[in-house]
């Protein structure tokens, strides 16, 4: 019996690529890194909890982000801290925050900056 439906296809990326050439994008990457983690001084954009920003037509917001840890002392609070941050962008309709822990967070998901602010490099 194959289980090979139930696995992406080879080189399908783990992490959906964000819609990076949507006007509105650069404002919502820049909301994000308004939120911090509280146990790390960084924000969560360049830590890389956030895994995907993706904007409609219509400037529909749906972000894919994720947590450190599943047992987070912030898990239930961080998706909103993160929608309101994006909703107050002028020309935004909605947002829409989703949570994953597929695939799981590691250091090597976090930018240069976050790396060096650290102490990492």
């Amino acid at each position: 019996m194959s289980t090979e439906s139930e696995q992406p296809a080879e080189g399908t990326p783990l992490i959906r690529p964000s819609t990076t050439e949507h006007p509105l994008y650069d404002a919502v990457a820049d909301a994000c890194r308004t939120v911090f983690d509280p146990e790390i001084p960084v924000n969560i954009y360049d830590l890389g909890l956030i895994y995907t920003i993706t904007i409609n037509d219509e400037d529909d917001v749906d972000i894919v982000m994720t947590l450190t840890a599943p047992g987070c002392p912030v898990a239930g609070e961080m998706p909103e801290w993160v929608q309101n941050a994006v909703e107050a962008i002028p020309g935004i309709r909605s947002v829409n925050v989703t949570m994953t822990f597929d695939p799981q967070w590691g250091m090597d998901m976090m930018s240069d900056e976050a790396r060096l602010e650290l102490g990492f490099m």
